[in-house]
């Protein structure tokens, strides 16, 4: 999300004032030759007239919803205010333009990014010649020199809004750019900009950006500070990344107070030469691996611009994380160059199984090869393409034929050159598909037997299928659904597990309390996989546990309870991804033959508008719950895997340094909305009150 420098501006017509004139909105009516009709008149207080569209200006949308373009209001969004700026001047240094970035956290959240490059353009914009192209930057939206890759090949910033978010988000930013031998500087707040650009006069040995910035409490409360801990975490990864950088660290020795915070250094100068193979050899130490050497290298990418580089150890405690970056941005949900990583390894490993004569490698998979290894993985590529504003994933198709095809020869040659580490490696990897296998049987078995040691009559009703592979648990809400939905099912694979009412909150109920429970026993029962540390993933008796409850307040209540349960009891078995929940629909909306559903009343606006446009009469009916819904709609909408929607609970898995944070931040949540301290849920309503529209009573 993070922007350059010089941008082709949006069309605009000519502003009316400083604050509206960076993005002024136009409405074209067109002439028409038909006869005009009557203007209608409101015929009672729900008319939706042209008074009710709502226009946002400028960077309005940004402090209306924040969400749409740094993923929320919480502390990961507030330190991405942070990674946007850093991202800027990575990207000048990425380009060959800077080799030495400043980062300075200072006292009242105030944050100072400076690097030595070419410094952004502070002449009039061609399109906006009232204007700098450094305030166009800050102020409107899509603005930036990173859309034609004329200034930057491969670069993190993609849309233009990074720089202007920042700004939007903060209550005072101040950039000075140093630039010809001149020094420049201009004030900002909340989106707008509070001076002039000022000529500060000449300035020798210096030259490149400064961007100093305070997030706006308005938009993130008083709770949320930057963390200096994270910040130099994020700060020293970037110059692991880019070897040719420079980043000196700065922290005020005020802010170094917390137990997180003893390992952060006030001042600290990162250089790392060697890059990825830099960090992976820091976090291995005394550890030992499986191969003597890891293996390590980078790569141009042999049909056009971008490079990737790499780092993989197989650590002999298992205990590995895979931590994958695209243009020095973290891609923590994976993607298309992760997946190439992968098919080259695997196709590397099978390769050479074949080129000995060794058949075990038939059942090798990518989990066997890469699974528990310690993995890094940096490309850059160009005009890459991500799911989301946040850029968490990494979704261009070509991105994973091209790590692929660079990795693969090198690995290639990295077994061949010695075949003694090849063999370990292999047998490693077939150590593994053995185990894994072994557990699947093991898992068949178990099922077998457990299934005659359950006593639910009139709770569990399994299905008929002896394997757990392919197996789905429904837990849904009263003898009511649960009848429906056992109508609905497929029995071979599908059991229903009713439950009365809201379960136990774990959060706040003492260990006896939990114990004597009921309804908590007879799931843990139906599920066999124990709680704790006593949880085996394979001793699960199902592969899916799909939470299935009414469209309604009460029903995602009962739904929070139960993730609670799960993330408190057995959390290895959602970061196993075996917890979805289900998405029944709360409208059927039919219009003669057509019957269509829908998720809620947005989902319902959105289907009258685009499919239900012809004439004859619309029947609109409300589920009430699902036990009233009949069996055969239940299935074609909830159940049926071929039409149904899931949605998957996933939370950090903790593994390596990047995940730490989130994985924290998950427990303090659940803490304050389900624990006992109902202080803390009052602290939290006050401060998101301000982004909730509407209340459901």
């Amino acid at each position: 999300m993070s922007d350059l420098f010089e941008a082709p501006p949006p069309k605009a017509s000519a502003p009316k004032d400083r604050a509206t004139k960076a993005a002024a909105p136009q409405t074209v009516v067109k002439k028409s030759t038909a006869k005009p009709s009557a203007i209608p008149k409101a015929v009672s207080n729900d008319a939706y007239t042209a008074a009710d569209i709502e226009v946002l200006e400028g960077l309005e949308p940004v402090r209306k919803r924040p969400g749409m373009y740094i993923g929320g209001t919480d502390e990961r969004a507030y330190h991405h205010l942070a990674a946007e700026i850093i991202d800027n001047a990575m990207d000048e240094a990425v380009a060959g333009h800077a080799s030495q970035i400043d980062v300075t956290l200072e006292p009242g959240n105030r944050l100072v990014v400076r690097d030595n490059g070419r410094g952004i353009p502070v002449d009039p914009h061609p399109k906006f010649k009232d204007k700098s192209a450094l305030e166009v930057i800050f102020t409107t939206l899509h603005s930036g020199g990173k859309f034609g890759g004329g200034a930057y090949e491969t670069s993190g910033g993609l849309h233009g809004v990074g720089s202007s978010v920042v700004n939007a988000l903060s209550s005072e930013l101040v950039v000075e750019v140093a630039k010809d031998k001149q020094l420049y500087r201009q004030t900002y707040s909340r989106g707008l900009p509070t001076s002039q650009l000022e000529s500060l006069g000449p300035v020798n040995n210096r030259r490149g950006t400064l961007v100093s910035f305070v997030p706006d409490t308005d938009i993130f409360g008083t709770r949320v500070n930057f963390r200096p801990h994270s910040l130099f975490r994020m700060v020293r990864s970037k110059a692991y990344l880019y070897r040719g950088v420079k980043i000196r660290w700065f922290c005020d020795e005020s802010l170094l107070k917390e137990k997180e915070d003893k390992d952060v250094p006030e001042k600290a100068e990162l250089h790392f030469p060697g890059g990825l193979a830099d960090y992976i050899a820091s976090l291995l130490k005394d550890r030992r691996t499986v191969t003597p050497l890891s293996f390590e290298g980078n790569a141009n990418f042999p049909e056009g611009p971008g490079r990737v580089e790499w780092a993989v150890a197989w650590p002999l405690d298992e205990d590995g994380f895979l931590n994958s970056y695209c243009n020095t941005v973290p891609t923590p949900q994976g993607g298309t160059h992760e997946s190439g990583l992968k098919s080259a390894l695997t196709k590397g490993i099978k390769a050479y199984a074949d080129l000995i004569g060794d058949k075990r490698a038939a059942k090798v998979m990518a989990d066997d090869v890469i699974g528990g290894a310690c993995v890094m993985l940096s490309a850059f590529i160009v005009d890459p393409q991500f799911q989301g504003q946040t850029k968490d994933k990494l979704s261009t198709d070509a991105a994973a034929r091209l790590v692929e095809n660079a990795v693969r020869d090198r690995f290639d040659h990295w077994l061949s050159s010695d075949p003694k580490v090849a063999k370990v490696l292999l047998d490693n990897a077939v150590d593994r598909a053995n185990i894994r296998t072994r557990r699947r049987l093991e898992m068949e078995t178990k099922r077998k037997s457990a299934t005659k040691k359950l006593r639910l009559p009139g709770k569990l009703s399994d299905c008929s299928q002896t394997s757990a592979l392919g197996t789905e648990l429904f837990i849904v809400e009263g003898d009511s659904a649960g009848g429906s939905a056992k109508q609905a099912r497929n029995r071979k694979n599908q059991a229903i597990l009713p439950l009365r009412g809201k379960i136990l909150n774990v959060a706040s109920a003492t260990l006896d309390k939990l114990k004597a429970n009921q309804e908590l026993s007879d799931l843990g029962e139906a599920l066999g996989c124990g709680t704790r540390k006593a949880y085996q993933d394979e001793a699960l008796r199902y592969e899916k546990i799909i939470i299935m409850t009414d469209a309604d307040v009460d029903g995602a209540h009962i739904a929070s309870l139960l993730m609670t349960f799960f993330f408190r009891e057995m959390p290895k078995l959602i970061e196993n991804g075996h917890l979805y929940i289900a998405m029944p629909p709360l409208y059927r909306i039919a219009q003669g033959a057509k019957v269509m559903y829908a998720r809620d009343d947005e989902h319902k606006e959105e289907l009258m508008k685009s499919e239900f446009k012809g004439r004859g009469k619309i029947e609109i009916s409300r589920f009430k719950g699902l036990g009233e819904m009949p069996p055969a709609q239940l299935k074609e909408t909830t159940m049926n895997p071929e039409k149904r929607i899931l949605l998957r609970v996933t939370v950090p898995k903790g593994h390596g340094a990047e995940d730490w944070d989130d994985l924290h931040d998950t427990e303090e949540l659940v803490e304050s909305l389900m624990g006992k301290k109902p202080e803390l849920r009052y602290a939290y309503i006050q401060e998101h009150a301000q982004f909730v529209e509407d209340i459901d009573v």
